[in-house]
Parts: structure tokens; sequence; C-alpha cells
């Protein structure tokens, strides 16, 4: 339909306009390196997963017996998400798989697991520049216009109240042993022995269960700690070089390729050092990750190739022409924060939501010479609320997955602590935008 008003032509015409627009997304360098980045994260994925990082970490974390109470179990849990924050499924991989043992152990609700897990992935993953998910924001921040994207997504952190609240709560629960509605049924079914209702089916995935398998002497902790560690250093390194020097002049989009590469490289190297795997094997390996996440990279493409038919027909300046007419300034933020949860919760993915919502939110906030640090904020915590809230998330599929609970209970018994975080998260906004536009 954009082709169609941009081109003043009809429908099935347009549909010719829309295929060259697509097309066209790839003539941006920067719009095909984070389709290509979406692609090689599966790879580096499931890389990770095959070659025993992740059963390699785990038996390291055992061996040390940290864990002696339920307490610790649950916070055990929390800080995994905190230290592991370099891409929510494996976040969520490694802190189910490690955990849950310890949970069944204590009596504590795999429910729970689920939910802490799940507070602990995308809401950490979000607040850090130096990943992937920072590397996409950063990436779309350019391709939007945005001469300092890395100052912009940096100044959003403290105002991204959706994931911190998130992370905040879970912590408050875990201190305080506070749980809410489904989630307190579950608990007390989990103290008289059952780990899941009657009838309900466990959500196991076979990277789940290659990841809880006893580590033999070839998984090593390095083959995630090495690579994960290359892509972290790697990042900021790119942003150095290809901004001669200046971290916040750098593509993202470069640097986030080039760390992701580099640390695919490591991953290849440790195993074939050791003979583990052929470079053959290795390259199966790698493209079957990243046809996982091929759904996520289409998403991506289509939404960018919105973003720019909604630029040459200038959206985003009558937007904020009609916003500055008819709506009160201070209402964009929260209005910005609904309509991105609303989005996310349809389609099950905060990273489509980004590329939707991210060259709106700027098209609006350029013009009114407004903050985009904020506007941008109100963007990511809306994604992230519809995507915890969202029972088709890939996020909350996989928590359900590494916890081995039912999907369903895990969506209803974390659906009231998200939507208390979603109305804190939309009172900050509403507080800002009164005191800040």
């Amino acid at each position: 339909m954009g082709f169609c008003l941009l081109e003043g032509v009809q429908p099935l015409t347009g549909v010719a306009y829309a295929l060259d627009g697509i097309v066209a997304v790839f003539s941006d360098a920067g719009d095909s390196k984070v389709i290509m980045f979406t692609l090689m994260i599966g790879g580096l994925i499931a890389t990770i997963e095959k070659i025993g990082g992740v059963r390699g970490f785990i038996d390291f974390l055992q061996r040390r017996r940290w864990v002696r109470k339920a307490k610790h179990a649950q916070w055990l849990a929390f800080l995994i998400g905190v230290v592991v924050f370099i891409e929510s499924n494996i976040t969520l991989l490694v802190a189910g798989a490690i955990s849950r043992p310890l949970f069944d152990k204590y009596k504590i609700s795999r429910e729970k697991l689920a939910y802490i897990i799940d507070s602990t992935s995308a809401p950490i993953c979000i607040l850090i520049p130096l990943n992937a998910w920072g590397a996409v924001v950063i990436s779309l921040l350019a391709s939007s216009a945005i001469e300092n994207p890395v100052e912009v997504f940096v100044g959003a952190i403290a105002f991204n109240f959706y994931a911190l609240a998130a992370i905040g709560v879970a912590a408050l629960v875990i201190w305080r042993d506070i749980d809410i509605g489904p989630m307190k049924a579950a608990q007390r079914r989990t103290e008289n022995g059952l780990m899941l209702w009657p009838g309900a089916t466990p959500m196991v995935d076979p990277a789940i269960i290659d990841a809880h398998e006893v580590a033999s002497d070839r998984d090593k902790a390095r083959f995630m700690l090495l690579p994960i560690l290359v892509m972290v250093v790697g990042m900021p390194l790119g942003l150095y070089v290809t901004g001669d020097g200046d971290l916040r002049a750098g593509s993202g989009s470069t640097a986030v390729l080039w760390a992701v590469v580099a640390a695919l490289t490591m991953a290849w190297v440790l195993v074939l050092a050791q003979g583990k795997y052929g470079v053959t094997e290795l390259m199966q390996i790698f493209l079957r990750g990243a046809g996982g996440l091929l759904p996520v990279a289409v998403i991506l493409l289509l939404a960018l190739a919105m973003g720019d038919v909604a630029s040459l027909l200038g959206t985003g300046i009558y937007i904020a022409q009609l916003v500055q007419d008819n709506l009160p300034i201070f209402m964009l933020l929260p209005l910005l924060f609904l309509v991105s949860a609303v989005i996310a919760f349809s389609i099950g993915t905060s990273w489509g939501t980004f590329a939707i919502m991210i060259p709106l939110a700027m098209q609006i906030a350029l013009p009114l010479e407004l903050s985009a640090s904020l506007f941008l904020a109100a963007v990511l915590s809306g994604a992230v609320f519809g995507d915890h809230a969202s029972p088709i998330s890939d996020t909350t599929v996989v928590a359900s997955m590494a916890a081995a609970t039912d999907h369903i209970d895990h969506v209803r018994t974390q659906l009231p602590y998200a939507l208390l975080n979603g109305g804190i998260a939309l009172s900050g906004f509403l507080i800002l935008g009164l005191v800040a536009l």
C-alpha cells in the first residue's frame, strides 16, 4: 500500500514496486549488515551449543558447589542472566540448564525458574550496547539518520523503564519470596511434590537436553567464554576503528558484523585445534543455526523496507505535525511505549518491533527537536514488554524449554509480573513526558 501511494499506481502494480523496495534494502550497506548479522548470530549460538561450550560452562559452575539452599539457586539463575549477556537465547539456555536440577532439588517451581531467566535475558541484553541486541538497535539508529547512534543508545539506558523494572522486580521476588497469583499456586504444587500440573506438557528442546548432559573431557567452558569475550571486545574495537578513534562516530553495523565473525572464527579455531569437528561439520552446524533465525531475518528485511517507504512518504514528519496540532506532547512517550508493546505482542519478536518502530520514532523526534534517547527508550521498553507478555515470543518459548515447564503455564504465571512492570514503565513515561518534553 505504501508503494501504491508513493507511485500513484494500482495495487497489482504496487506489488512490483514493493518487491523492488525490498530488494533496495540490500543497497544500503548498514541494512545488509544487520540482516547478515542476524543470520550469523544464529550460527554462532548453534556452534557454541553443539561444540560443548554450554555443557562445559555448566560443568565448570556445578563442580564449585556454590548453591546450598533454595534462595541460592534462585540467585544463581538471576546472576547468570546478568553475566551471560551476549544474547538472550544463550542466557536462557545456560541459566535453565544449570538451575533446573537445583530448583527441582529445593522444590522451587519450574514456572518460577522460567520467570526468573526470562526476566534476566532480554531485559539485561537490551541495557548493554556491546552485545547482539545493542548492535541491532545501534544499526537501526544509524540507518535512521541518527549521527551519534551509540550516544543515543547509551542515553536511553537510564530511561528503559520496563527493562529496569523487570530486573528489579525479579530481584525483589527472590529476596522477599513474593509469589503472585498463579505463581503462588504453582509453588504450593511443587512443595507438595508435583513438578507440573496434571496433564501439563513440559517443553524440552534437543539443545536443552544436550546442554544438560554430563560434560565429557572434550566439552570445555572456554568454547563458550572465549568466543563471547572476543565478541564483547570486538564490538568497541570495531567502533573505534570505523570511527577513526571515536567510539561514538563508529559504524555499529560494521562493528557488530566484525565482532560476530571474530567470535565465530575463535570458536572454529578452538574446535579445529582439538580435532573435535571438521570444517564440513562446523559449516553444517552454522547453516542449521543461521536457518533457525531466518524468520527473524525476514521480519527485519520487511520491516526495513517498510521503514524506507515510510520515510519516502514523509510518514514521520506527517505524524509529528499531526501530533503537534492534536495531541499533547507529553503523551508521545507513553503512546510509543503502548504501540511498541502491541506490535511485539502480536508478532512475538522484539527485534522485528525495533525495526518497525525505531525509524518511525526517530522521524517523529527529529522534526520536533525532542530527545532521541527518550523516544528510543519508549520503543525499547514497549517492545520488551510486548515480547514478555506474548505467548508466541521466541524468548518466552525458549524460557519454557530451558525450565522444562508447560509453555502456557509459564505465560500464565509470568503475565502478572509483566503487567506490573508494564504499569510501572507506563507511569514512568507519563511522568517523563510531563517533565522532559
